[in-house]
């Protein structure tokens, strides 16, 4: 064993007894609460979301700007040294805050995204729907620089919609891609050797050709995929069905476009959202406020760092596996509401 993984064993086993040492010191604060709340949010992260007041106004009388940013999928963290582009559950989170705050009487959602898994993109606008439908909270929309796929999706439902000239927008449809390296193998010598319990228990695979029937069956699933997304896209905007499939070709729309197919309400800037609502809901002197994502514990980042000192190579290619896991891989891709392929 060389020098250099000594050095990274030892660092390790440090960082290793540093986080016992945090953790021991997090449970004895937690005995003298009132005078150590500041050390128990250092040592041991904060319980729940924050806040962060973007304008000042009355407290019993709030607006709240969410922000989608990155494609729409699970598994994304955030914390003091990583700062994920979306996180999935903390989003749905932040829902559930709304809709159990009686002081939020407008939701402000702000959306800059490709799209993304169409279970997470469901899950968004099952969620907005039900605050809507329970606590009657009227939602806008602030398109930025890319609302498609399932960035629309979730945003469909929307008392109005603001985009840009410049936002692309649209992009309706569904999506499921794939790679086949059967013609590859042949001419490698390669074989597959699958064994199944039936005939398209391995539907997908890149290492045979795919069947017509097989085609069938994952075609039959994106359309009733799209039929739903269609459906969600007709309700929200109040079109006929029809008209919606015209316009749900997969084809992506600039803002003024949008505009003028009914896909979007009206052109603006993420400001002119805000003094729209404040405005159609007398919410003039409504404080503006923004969710905060809880920082991790000192004790939980040692054993991070210290996993990761010992092993950086496997860590990498665990992140590596993680990110091609939410996407789908070759031998099970997964149906996306996103703009776009690969």
């Amino acid at each position: 064993m060389n020098k250099k993984r000594w050095i990274a064993i030892v660092s390790a086993i440090i960082l290793f007894v540093a986080s016992i040492v945090a953790t021991g010191v997090m449970e004895i604060s937690k005995k003298n609460a009132s005078s150590t709340n500041s050390i128990n949010e250092l040592l041991g992260g904060e319980d729940s979301l924050s806040e962060n007041v973007i304008e000042a106004g009355k407290a019993n009388q709030r607006i709240v700007l969410l922000t989608i940013e990155g494609t729409i999928l699970s598994g994304g963290t955030s914390g003091m040294f990583n700062t994920a582009s979306y996180d999935h559950q903390l989003f749905m989170s932040e829902l559930q805050k709304i809709e159990e705050d009686d002081t939020i009487k407008g939701i402000v959602l702000s959306v800059n995204s490709p799209g993304g898994g169409t279970y997470e993109s469901a899950q968004i606008k099952d969620k907005l729907v039900e605050i809507k439908e329970k606590t009657k909270k009227p939602l806008y929309v602030s398109m930025k620089n890319m609302a498609a796929s399932g960035g629309y999706y979730v945003s469909a439902n929307a008392e109005k919609i603001f985009a840009t000239d410049e936002t692309m927008t649209g992009s309706i449809g569904v999506i499921m891609s794939g790679s086949n390296y059967s013609g590859l193998f042949e001419k490698l010598g390669i074989s597959d050797t699958t064994i199944k319990s039936g005939e398209f228990k391995d539907i997908g695979s890149a290492s045979r050709p795919m069947t017509e029937e097989d085609r069938a069956i994952l075609q039959q699933m994106i359309d009733d995929s799209y039929g739903r997304f269609v459906n969600v896209v007709a309700t929200g905007r109040h079109m006929d069905e029809s008209r919606v499939r015209e316009l749900a070709d997969g084809r992506i729309y600039d803002g003024a476009q949008a505009k003028a197919a009914g896909l979007v309400d009206e052109i603006g800037y993420q400001e002119d959202v805000i003094k729209a609502m404040r405005k159609d809901y007398s919410l003039k002197e409504a404080e503006l406020f923004e969710y905060q994502a809880a920082s991790p514990s000192l004790s939980s980042l040692f054993t991070s760092k210290a996993s990761q000192m010992i092993s950086p190579k496997n860590s990498v290619l665990s992140e590596l596996d993680g990110m091609m896991s939410k996407f789908g891989t070759t031998n099970s891709p997964k149906m996306m509401y996103l703009y776009g392929g690969e």
